[in-house]
């Protein structure tokens, strides 16, 4: 994946999310029209002067810049303010910026409003002046103002909780998927940071976690542009699983593992600079059925089990002793389906794993 391709990806998926923040904010307009409307109408307070079509449309093209405007604001600055400032200086540049779409969405939708009621050009002077009269009047403005907020920041928590989860993690918790355990036949990968001990000895606590937070941070995109999801980190290893037809299309599986070694390159400088040192990772992957379920009470999470597991992480332990960066089973490699994407199987031999009674067929590969 070149960077072309890379950011072209990961602007697909920001649009994607903008769209969907456009549909329901004009799903929660429309129904705080309708719930309205009927108020005023069970009190005899519709307003006779034009059709009630003429107030729905107002609404729906109001929401629709403010979903234009807000979501924009969310998807490409919040979301980014988030993972780089402190709590304190976000929350009032959040609160600051709302206020400003606020107020811009407010005054174009009462702009239209009366340019459509009045006739008169859309920048005249008395067509501006009746709006800043009407929102300096306005009573119901801070409700609606906090309305509002407590939708953006609910958007937010949705989009956080999304990405804490994984996107298609997220929406199996919604429906239920696993609520009762399933088997289900999953590709697994264990990447696993290289020299990790001697890392953490040459920098020290404080200085490691950090880099293996940075990395972290910067593999995740190949890992999710690749259709993986992560399943757990465990210290500084990253486990990855795929759906069948996601990790297999276009051998993904494989790809994720040489995009964040070229990801990790391209930011060579920045580690060089920051720690001294470039990582690199190894892999091991493997495909198999487990169960999958969810776990826990306090803190659930979608847990699976099952020797596929096992197997994933002892052929991973085998890359330093084979000399290569990534190792895949026989079983994967028949699952595949060629042209790989410009990969070159290369077959290394069965392999005696630990706690394994059975030698497996292991491959490694180059593009």
């Amino acid at each position: 994946m070149n960077m072309q391709k890379y950011a072209a990806t990961r602007l697909k998926s920001q649009f994607y999310k903008l769209s969907w923040i456009i549909v329901a904010w004009i799903f929660v307009s429309v129904l705080q029209f309708y719930f309205g409307y009927n108020i005023l109408r069970q009190f005899s307070c519709v307003p006779q002067d034009q059709p009630v079509t003429y107030y729905l449309a107002t609404n729906v093209f109001t929401s629709l810049m403010a979903g234009v405007l807000g979501g924009s604001m969310i998807v490409f600055l919040w979301e980014k303010w988030l993972r780089s400032m402190t709590y304190g200086k976000m929350l009032l540049c959040m609160i600051g910026s709302y206020s400003v779409v606020y107020l811009i969405v407010a005054f174009w939708s009462g702009l239209l409003t009366y340019y459509f009621e009045t006739d008169l050009p859309l920048f005249h002077p008395k067509v501006a002046g009746a709006v800043i009269d009407h929102l300096m009047q306005e009573a119901e403005l801070p409700s609606s103002y906090l309305f509002w907020l407590l939708v953006v920041l609910a958007t937010l928590i949705v989009l956080q909780v999304n990405d804490k989860y994984g996107p298609s993690v997220f929406r199996d918790f919604l429906l239920g998927r696993y609520f009762h355990p399933r088997r289900e036949e999953r590709i697994f990968m264990f990447l696993d940071m290289r020299s990790s001990t001697a890392i953490a000895e040459q920098l020290g606590e404080e200085k490691y976690f950090n880099l293996v937070q940075d990395v972290f941070n910067d593999v995740t995109a190949p890992i999710i542009y690749s259709k993986g999801e992560i399943y757990q980190y465990v210290g500084d290893e990253i486990i990855i699983s795929w759906k069948m037809k996601h990790g297999l299309s276009q051998a993904n599986c494989l790809n994720c593992f040489f995009e964040v070694q070229k990801t990790l390159r391209r930011k060579a400088p920045e580690y060089q600079k920051k720690y001294g040192l470039i990582p690199e990772f190894k892999a091991g992957v493997h495909t198999g059925y487990v169960m999958a379920g969810e776990i826990g009470v306090v803190k659930r999470d979608i847990a699976f089990s099952g020797d596929v597991l096992n197997t994933t992480a002892r052929i991973q332990s085998k890359c330093n002793d084979l000399g290569v960066n990534i190792l895949f089973s026989k079983v994967l490699l028949e699952r595949l389906i060629p042209p790989l994407n410009g990969f070159t199987p290369q077959k290394i031999g069965d392999m005696p794993l630990r706690g394994k009674q059975n030698t497996v067929a292991l491959y490694t590969v180059s593009l």
